[in-house]
């Protein structure tokens, strides 16, 4: 430990803390713009200045040391950091009103705080087109103040090395590797690079007008479907903790907006389980050859796959993801019990993803009932901006039921939207199946949790099922290359079932949630660890008090069976429910 002080309160830190972690250990909140708790100090913004011996540093980089006095606020250095935010302010758009960042910027929120009317610098701001070619996530270099954020995000934690600095000094902005698209990039559409964002340089992109004008429209039918992440952090954007689960509330708010059908991206999670624990066990019984099986319920991973590891796709689980079998299912299933002509129905989406709107037309297989079966893919920010368009009064909003029948779900169904979430799922089912008994202990704490590669066994009639549990895309590397040497040598499979989630905490800090900072918490907005840990929870409850917590309880899915699918696995399950991926050599590293 470390003692020192800091505006002589005497602060006691491990040794290597950095003084503005430090500071904020004190209550003492230095301001910053670069300096996220996901990455590494990037000392970019110079808004993080302190005085230590009566020399100025900044403190996001420099480490404490003993007997250490820091002065973090006096004239000189407020008239520092006002001087440094005008040189941001000079090349950076005026364009507060029209961005989609206006409430939830970061540099909105320090020009606030430091009581800037103006500028004494003249405008250096370039105008840059607008990049929204992946049609998922928009870069507008104008807006950037080159903090880095993303470009380590990227690079660093996704490994996937999509974004970079271009040019250099007064020209220097982030934007694909090279200047190209996005679309003609690495990129993967996670999203994580927007999460980090501090400003409006990378926002998803906003599809609610469209949305509007398909509820405008009296000869469709508007049916909604919501992800299991969306309802424990919709509430941030209207004065909730975090993590609080308002999934009735949201229920009835998009009742609100004028959608027609209100059903659950639960019950395709529900249905995800009965086509991906029977295909495990078809796998693990019949065609071990075929093992490991790896979960596909994640377009940013699908996407990464398709790009890099090709080899592995015969490993992939050809189930769609739980938003694509709901949308084949509405206008198929249910289109046909209420006489509906799915012509005219409109299936919109609610995900905490942005990866999500790429996946809605990933390929043919996403038009299984003869249509596009979602037409709009929207981010959990796009639907609280419409319920704020909409004058709704989220707070004081009833708790509503889901309409059948899509709607009903299990607590396995809730828990895909965090790590670890997919394969307790599956494992329930999957036990089930091989046995014909339920799992005594269905929680797995083993693959709970943020460390990035998570490993369990579980013993199924006295065999041994090896798991891994990776999330964040930069960890799945490390367990694709064991599963190549194992093969390469000989050796037995180091796993037989795999859950991999694009996101660092699954789909719980996905690219689309919203980016708030809550009464008495720490800067900076956006995503922590601390939050990704509260919403998680917010999943786990639920399915700990769910009074059925297995997907094939699930009466509504006995029900879809006997009436449509036959079993699963059918033809017809196939058809709607499963998916093809193709190798993509333009992104060969």
């Amino acid at each position: 430990m470390v003692k020192l002080k800091i505006d002589n309160f005497e602060v006691d830190v491990p040794a290597g803390t950095s003084i503005l972690d430090a500071a904020r250990q004190a209550q003492i909140d230095i301001p910053t713009l670069c300096k996220h708790p996901d990455v590494d100090p990037s000392a970019g913004c110079g808004m993080c200045i302190v005085k230590v011996g009566g020399r100025i540093m900044r403190s996001c980089c420099t480490p404490v040391s003993e007997g250490m006095e820091v002065i973090t606020q006096d004239p000189e250095i407020i008239s520092v950091r006002r001087t440094v935010l005008e040189l941001i302010l000079s090349n950076h758009p005026n364009e507060c009103l029209s961005c989609i960042r206006s409430g939830h910027c970061e540099l909105q929120d320090m020009a606030s705080v430091f009581g800037m009317k103006g500028s004494r610098l003249p405008s250096l701001c370039k105008k840059y087109p607008l990049d929204d070619s992946t049609k998922s996530i928009v870069l507008d270099s104008s807006k950037c103040i080159t903090c880095g954020r993303c470009v380590e995000v990227c690079q660093n934690q996704q490994n996937v090395w999509a974004l970079s600095y271009l040019n250099r000094g007064l020209a220097t902005r982030i934007t694909a590797a090279g200047g190209i698209n996005l679309a003609d990039s690495p990129c993967i559409k996670c999203g994580q690079c927007s999460a980090h964002c501090p400003t409006g340089a990378i926002v998803e992109y906003d599809e609610t007008q469209k949305v509007w004008d398909m509820l405008s429209n009296p000869d469709l039918h508007t049916i909604v479907q919501i992800a299991p992440a969306v309802r424990v952090a919709i509430g941030e954007e209207f004065g909730y903790d975090f993590g609080e689960n308002l999934t009735g509330k949201t229920y009835a708010a998009l009742r609100r907006l004028g959608f027609d059908k209100v059903f659950d991206t639960n019950f395709g999670a529900d249905l995800t389980i009965i086509e991906e624990a029977s295909e495990f066990v078809e796998r693990f019984t019949k065609r071990p050859e075929s093992l490991p099986m790896m979960t596909s319920c994640c377009p940013a991973w699908v996407d990464l796959l398709e790009k890099y590891h090709s080899d592995m796709i015969p490993h992939f689980s050809t189930c769609k993801s739980p938003q694509s079998m709901v949308g084949a299912l509405a206008k198929t299933y249910y289109a046909e019990k209420m006489a509906i002509d799915p012509a005219k129905i409109r299936v919109i989406s609610i995900m905490p993803c942005t990866a999500k709107k790429w996946e809605i037309c990933r390929s043919e297989d996403m038009s299984s009932s003869g249509f596009q079966d979602v037409d709009v893919s929207l981010t959990t920010r796009e639907l609280c901006r419409m319920i704020k368009q909409a004058g709704i009064d989220f707070r004081n909003l009833p708790e509503e039921e889901a309409d059948s029948p899509l709607g009903e779900y299990s607590g396995a169904g809730t828990i895909f939207g965090t790590t670890g979430g997919v394969m307790t799922a599956a494992l329930r089912t999957a036990y089930y199946y091989i046995t014909g008994k339920e799992l005594k202990n269905i929680n797995f704490k083993e693959i709970e949790g943020l460390e990035g590669i998570k490993e369990a066994e579980i013993d199924i009639k006295g065999n041994k099922v090896k798991i891994a549990v990776a999330h964040g895309i930069g960890n799945v590397e490390e367990v694709l290359d064991k599963i190549r040497q194992a093969k390469e040598n000989g050796e037995d499979l180091p796993y037989h079932f795999i859950e991999v989630m694009a996101c660092r905490g699954g789909c719980v800090s996905g690219g689309g949630q919203p980016r708030v900072m809550m009464p008495g918490q720490p800067k900076p907005r956006g995503i922590t660890d601390d939050i990704r840990k509260k919403r998680a929870q917010g999943l786990l409850n639920e399915d700990l008090n769910a009074k059925n917590r297995h997907s094939h309880k699930n009466k509504a899915i006995k029900t879809l069976y006997k009436e449509y699918l036959g079993e699963a696995g059918s033809q017809k399950a196939h058809e709607l429910l499963h998916t093809h991926y193709k190798e993509r050599n333009l992104y060969k590293k």
